[in-house]
């Protein structure tokens, strides 16, 4: 059976009671549960195979390390500004084909990547690094836009659910990534890692032409800006701003600390690389289910991932005025802490900015919720390029002990404000309640 024959999802699909069972997923939700899953899996493996051995190859070719965050944040500002135009034209463009695209550009941009050892060493190599990886952004911009819209789309009532169980596969890509970068960077050399995961990114350009749906919309006169005019959705993208600047410093950071301290192999940076992916990969489903069935978690997950985030990032060198000394043990258990609270505060913000928008009065349908999408990406992008590149200079001039601790006050803030926010917003709650109760009772006095 063709997965085409199966009914399109549209923006005029009603959802089903709430009194219903549960409907069992259709062939059509898994075939594209499926696919989203493995664009995000061989996705994110492409994506964090440079952590382990790229800053250490690109110092060999006379890259600094100021460069060499600078190279990770352009990935991270050229995917800002694709996701803010994908996430507008989304319907224009059409989601299915905006996927498929994506990833077909991100497949031939990482193959290409993989020939830079070929460059002489200097600027040359360094302006290849930024237009390659600039293109990149764009692709890969494109195909995660799309993906979030399309599975917030396709399982509306589920999002955070569906969100944890992608952002498990994420985790995996992010688990396997390192290690096996690692690993055949140490075996066969700088160009293997990309051409393999490169051709992995390609074969799934035609399994996705065939499984994805299309989906049908209408544009609808949202704005980015509007948004923007909530409070809390303000709040939310910068906790958001403060989990990917956090990741983005440690892509940057993290290997050329640990080699440099405990004289570790790019093999074994990428093994301790796991300590922050597998708690992650583990916890996303089952925090997603959860706060699913429980809607008003969403907030204290977040207050309560933050700070722990912020207590990770302060032990994780440790920072100097604890006179800890540099453990490994601890490095790893940090990351491990680091990545468990991530999955506490990321999987909540994607479906509490789309109840904010529909609190807004946005339209139910996929307009939305690629505005929604493209936001969520570009507000990820933004902290992208801020960690490697203001955390690559605040290590160059002071230590990774320091650029650490900054980044874990950068979370400890968000918890603060997202708490105060929630708080200032259960008294408003509160009052419309005991309203609403005062009215259901006089009501029977107005009757007799």
């Amino acid at each position: 059976m063709n997965p085409r024959d199966d009914p399109q999802p549209t923006d005029n699909d009603t959802p089903a009671e709430a009194t219903d069972p549960p409907p069992r997923m259709s062939r059509q939700q898994i075939l594209t549960l499926i696919s989203i899953a493995s664009v995000n899996f061989s996705s994110m493996i492409c994506y964090s195979i440079l952590g382990p051995f790229f800053p250490n190859e690109a110092t060999k070719k006379g890259a600094s390390q100021t460069v060499i965050g600078l190279i990770f944040g352009c990935y991270a500002i050229c995917n800002l500004i694709g996701s803010l135009i994908m996430g507008k034209y989304i319907v224009q463009i059409g989601a299915k084909f905006m996927l498929v695209s994506g990833l077909f550009v991100s497949s031939l941009c990482t193959i290409l990547f993989g020939l830079l050892d070929q460059v002489p060493a200097g600027p040359a190599f360094i302006a290849l690094c930024f237009i390659v990886r600039s293109i990149d952004a764009v692709g890969f911009a494109a195909a995660m836009t799309s993906s979030f819209a399309m599975a917030a789309k396709v399982f509306p009532d589920n999002v955070a659910t569906v969100l944890g169980s992608l952002e498990m596969f994420t985790g995996l890509g992010l688990i396997l990534g390192p290690p096996v970068g690692g690993w055949f960077y140490q075996s066969f050399g700088y160009e293997v890692p990309f051409m393999i995961l490169g051709c992995f990114l390609l074969i799934m350009v035609p399994f996705n032409i065939y499984v994805l749906p299309a989906i049908d919309a209408n544009p609808s006169k949202g704005s980015f800006l509007r948004l923007l005019t909530r409070v809390k959705i303000v709040l939310l993208c910068y906790v958001i701003f403060t989990l990917s600047a956090g990741l983005g410093f440690l892509d940057a950071t993290l290997s050329l600390f640990a080699i440099e301290t405990f004289g570790l192999s790019a093999g074994y940076v990428g093994l301790i690389m796991l300590g922050l992916s597998l708690p992650y990969c583990l916890a996303s489903p089952v925090l997603g289910y959860f706060t699913d069935k429980y809607p008003a978690t969403r907030s204290w997950f977040m207050v309560i991932g933050g700070l722990t985030t912020a207590t990770g990032f302060c032990l994780l060198g440790p920072v100097p005025f604890l006179h800890i000394p540099s453990q490994l043990w601890l490095l790893i258990f940090m990351l491990g802490v680091i990545g468990f609270s991530l999955g506490m505060t990321a999987i909540p913000t994607f479906p509490e900015i789309i109840t904010c928008a529909y609190e807004e009065g946005y339209e139910e349908g996929l307009s939305t919720l690629g505005l929604v999408s493209g936001l969520f990406a570009a507000v990820w992008s933004a902290g992208m390029f801020y960690g490697p590149v203001v955390g690559g200079i605040i290590t160059q001039h002071l230590s990774f002990k320091w650029a650490a601790a900054i980044q874990g006050s950068l979370a400890c803030l968000g918890a603060f404000l997202l708490a105060v926010c929630y708080l200032c917003q259960r008294p408003k709650r509160q009052s419309v309640g005991e309203r609403s109760r005062q009215t259901d009772e006089s009501t029977p006095l107005l009757t007799e």
